[in-house]
């Protein structure tokens, strides 16, 4: 990983001057040991005019790994390759700006004895980072850098091969900041954005990670116009965090319009309370989605089609305006795990009438499947092969027919989100493809028009503004007109 710092001097201020404000000697070269490999402090030029000072971190993958004892980045040992053969070592993320707080710290607090006056100056700078990944574009890391005072800010999209242009641009962009500012102000907003726009970091973001935000952003994150996603990816969307540390913000923003003392304001945020919240599993707001869906469709018998352990099942008996549960799986064992879940054998014999669990294929038509409510495919259609899905399609939406399905399924642009999933690989090794938002609202649509369903779309979890929501889901509600039957019997001819 690589980022030069250029400044221009004269006579009576030589910008030389660099050396003293970085605390690094333009005459030599330095190394610094860090976490994770060795940062080495350069000056490839260093004259009256212009001085050039670069930070080189050669990453060493092997430690890093070892650092994880052996674990890959979500803790799972089976990571192998990926540990050591990836892009890390060579694009700028927070392994640099660890590097970069360790090296020049007296820097970033704008500290210099020497020159303290110069420290308090803008200087003319110019700061390029050859490798930059940016998720969000270009145009992201304008909007980041923009209104921070740089009079001029490039990121210039990197090709994935100057000698195949056709394969387009790499997420990985070539910027150039250039402005007068304080050296301490640029070295404090690369320490926080570097990160940001790689949205990811290599240590656990634990409490005072906040106050190194605040601390950092200090003078330009409070007033800045997209404060939340800074806040947001700098915290690693821990939710708990990134509400505590917007609170903060917001005091030291109206301390400042108020004329007040901003640190006497912050101080007064009780410190003793837990601000970190527990965020509620993903699967808990799959299941709240999916009984939300049931509810407005006032459904009352209700099919869950690929049932598995029976967690739903559960969560719907608890609902008595559902009169009848089916929990429907193709493997026998699970059911056992689902009857043990519903303590079947203790259940009253009033309740026991609610439930069933039936084996079964949802590939094939099921003549108990008729009749129903309502019917929900819960995280099952990225579990069949594609050439297997029209099956699934006509056995419940043009044999079973129940009068709504909800259907929920990941969706792979949320991956890059989940730090623990290398790149490119399915969250779980029994998905045979994972959809994009595209590509599943053109599935529902294909669906609801073949088999007489009109289609609504919702997400499930946070619904990010760049790669949208970890699941969605699809509500399909029976259109019941002349064509239904006449699309079915074609549909039954295809599959």
């Amino acid at each position: 990983m690589f980022l030069t710092i250029s400044t221009t001097g004269t006579a009576e201020k030589p910008a030389t001057d660099l050396g003293f404000l970085l605390h690094k000697h333009p005459g030599k070269a330095q190394s610094f040991s860090t976490s994770h490999g060795t940062a080495h402090v350069l000056y490839p030029e260093a004259g009256a005019e212009r001085c050039t000072a670069a930070l080189l971190l050669d990453v060493d993958p092997v430690a890093l790994v070892r650092r994880g004892k052996g674990k890959g980045r979500g803790g799972a040992p089976d990571a192998a390759l990926a540990q050591y053969v990836n892009d890390r070592p060579y694009a700028a993320s927070s392994l640099l700006a660890v590097a970069l707080a360790k090296v020049f710290k007296s820097a970033l607090h704008g500290s210099c004895a020497a020159l303290p006056e110069r420290a308090a100056e803008p200087l003319p700078l110019l700061i390029e980072v050859p490798a930059l990944p940016a998720r969000g574009g270009a145009e992201l890391v304008t909007r980041l850098f923009g209104p921070l005072g740089w009079t001029r800010v490039t990121a210039e999209p990197v090709t994935l091969d100057p000698e195949f242009p056709a394969w387009g641009d790499s997420r990985y962009v070539r910027l150039v900041l250039e402005g007068e500012l304080r050296l301490a102000d640029a070295l404090n907003q690369l320490y926080v954005l570097l990160p940001v726009l790689d949205d990811a970091k290599h240590y656990w973001v634990a409490p005072d990670e906040v106050d190194k935000l605040l601390r950092a952003g200090d003078g330009w994150l409070a007033d800045h116009p997209d404060r939340a996603l800074i806040t947001s990816r700098y915290l690693s969307r821990r939710w708990g965090l990134t509400r505590a540390a917007t609170e903060r913000l917001e005091l030291v923003r109206l301390a400042e319009a108020d004329g007040l003392d901003v640190e006497d304001v912050d101080n007064a945020v009780d410190e003793t309370t837990d601000t970190e919240e527990k965020p509620v599993p993903l699967a808990e707001q799959r299941r709240e989605a999916i009984l939300g869906a049931l509810r407005a469709a006032d459904a009352a018998r209700v099919l869950d089609l690929g049932c598995g352990q029976g967690q739903l099942v559960q969560a719907l008996l608890k609902d008595v305006r559902f009169t009848e549960v089916v929990g429907v799986d193709v493997s026998a064992r699970a059911l056992s795990v689902a009857a043990r879940r519903l303590r079947l054998e203790r259940m009253g014999e009033r309740q026991a009438a609610r439930v069933k669990l039936l084996q079964g294929s949802l590939t094939y038509t099921d003549k108990r499947l008729t009749g129903y409510d309502a019917a929900v495919l819960s995280e099952v259609i990225e579990h069949l092969d594609l050439p297997r899905l029209p099956a699934l399609e006509y056995a419940v939406f043009g044999a079973a027919r129940p009068r709504t399905v909800v259907v929920t399924t990941p969706n792979v642009e949320y991956n890059v989100r989940w730090e623990s999933l290398p790149a490119g690989h399915v969250r779980h090794s029994d998905h045979r493809f994972e959809w994009n938002r595209a590509e599943f609202r053109e599935w529902a649509a294909a669906v609801g028009e073949r088999y007489g369903y009109e289609v609504a779309l919702l997400p499930v979890g946070p619904d990010d503004p760049e790669v949208g929501p970890p699941t969605q889901m699809a509500t399909f509600t029976r259109n019941d007109n002349d064509n239904t039957t006449r699309n079915a019997d074609i549909t039954k001819e295809e599959a």
